[in-house]
């Protein structure tokens, strides 16, 4: 059974910076869609970034340049690296992996950070950035 834990959450000031990871376990390789995704109070869950087997990445507008998604094959862990946080940033952030969807390139791009795709989650680690 797949399971993903998060961890590297926490309180930091605008400007300040923070490495989120995912500890993957219950499947082995890198076939799938893997994405963070985040929740702020009383707003919907949005994709943040996504990686896909061959490396390709996808992030949402609101955070290219700012935030990297990463993957470590070997110790099956994902990483979020996050830099130059705002208070915007402010939320539950949650990694997820789809069991369905492969694709690389275009569809990858168009459609990886819909939550729709993802059937696994973490139980979120909470990132709060004060101004």
């Amino acid at each position: 059974q797949v399971h993903l834990v998060e961890s590297g959450g926490g309180s930091v000031q605008s400007g300040g910076s923070l490495r989120l990871s995912c500890a993957a376990s219950g499947y082995t390789g890198s076939s799938y869609w893997m994405g963070w995704f985040r929740q702020a109070p009383g707003k919907e869950r949005e994709g943040v970034a996504a990686i896909a087997s061959d490396g390709s990445t996808t992030y949402a507008d609101s955070v290219k340049g700012r935030f990297t998604i990463s993957q470590d094959n070997a110790k099956n862990t994902l990483y979020l690296q996050m830099i130059s946080l705002k208070p915007e940033d402010t939320g539950m952030y949650y990694c997820a992996r789809s069991d369905s969807r492969r694709d690389t390139g275009l569809l990858f791009r168009r459609s990886a950070l819909n939550s729709a795709w993802y059937n696994y989650w973490g139980q979120g680690t909470q990132v709060t950035v004060s101004s």
